[in-house]
């Protein structure tokens, strides 16, 4: 009796902004590999989860929420999406219970038409919501698209995750092991010390500052026993007002985001960390093309 075959492949996440895909990824995944705020558009970049389980290794890719863009940033993050769509084996559509069916998720399911993929709605924050009223958005999603499944969950408590997991699994092809089993994420250790800076900006800082933040790790050095490493970061803003509130009275809230910073990269380098900051004003870098693409935004 032959062994099944080892299957594998890429699952796109997709959804409007703030909707819980990045919580669902770290759901899936169990650690936190992305970033997340109450704030939409917090992930700006595609970025893979890699989950393995017995006869299976699954790919799956965090993006941008999809919205009508405007600036020349989000227009980047928006086809940072809509590409994730074109190249993958399965597409998880990630949508909220307390939201009505259609409005906003209206342009993605314009999107999905014709798509050959196999789509599969998520309905996330389903602990929000009476039972009734989930049941009643089953229906009218049901009718708005032919999904092949709609599982209900709670990403942030992870309830049906496991169902997402086991559902995706039976829609991949036979395939290669893409990555080693040990290996969480393809990202560089540098691309997720910046992320993690750029989330403490977002989580203490107020509503006009996060969306002009870009952070670039300019050194990073390990000392050869690998006692400690030193960092050093700059925290881009485009106005000099966003610089005074990231610095804060006598630099209270730069530093407020150095300690909460460093804790975490320290949890995620499992080594002594030194790190600094600072701040510098690159005036309107989110509308130049040149400077998206010196801060990693191609």
């Amino acid at each position: 009796m032959s062994a099944e075959p080892f299957r594998s492949g890429f699952v796109s996440i997709i959804g409007r902004p703030n909707v819980g895909k990045s919580t669902l990824l770290n759901s899936i995944m169990g650690e936190k590999i992305v970033i997340t705020s109450d704030k939409p558009q917090t992930t700006r970049n595609r970025i893979k989860g890699i989950h393995n389980i017995p006869g299976a290794q699954i790919v799956f890719i965090d993006t941008p929420g999809i919205h009508r863009a405007k600036s020349m940033l989000n227009r980047y993050m928006v086809d940072e999406a809509l590409a994730s769509i074109r190249e993958v084996d399965v597409i998880l559509f990630l949508v909220e219970a307390d939201a009505p069916a259609g409005g906003q998720e209206s342009l993605i399911l314009e999107l999905l038409a014709g798509v050959k993929t196999p789509v599969i709605l998520v309905i996330n924050k389903i602990d929000l919501v009476p039972k009734e009223h989930l049941l009643k958005s089953i229906g009218q999603y049901a009718r708005l698209y032919p999904f092949r499944e709609i599982i209900p969950v709670s990403a942030l408590s992870g309830d049906g995750v496991e169902r997402v997991v086991a559902s995706v699994s039976g829609y991949l092809p036979e395939g290669p092991l893409y990555f080693p089993d040990e290996i969480l994420t393809d990202l560089p250790e540098r691309f997720l010390v910046a992320e993690i800076i750029r989330e403490k900006v977002f989580r203490l800082t107020r509503d006009e500052v996060p969306y002009s933040v870009a952070v670039e790790v300019e050194s990073f050095k390990e000392r050869p026993d690998g006692s400690l490493i030193s960092i050093a970061a700059a925290i881009n803003v485009e106005r000099d007002s966003q610089k005074g509130i990231v610095i804060g009275r006598k630099g209270e809230m730069l530093k407020k985001i150095g300690i909460q910073a460093r804790r975490e990269i320290e949890h995620l380098l499992d080594a002594k960390v030194f790190l600094e900051l600072f701040v510098r004003v690159r005036k309107d870098w989110s509308e130049n093309r040149r400077m998206l693409k010196e801060l990693g935004y191609e």
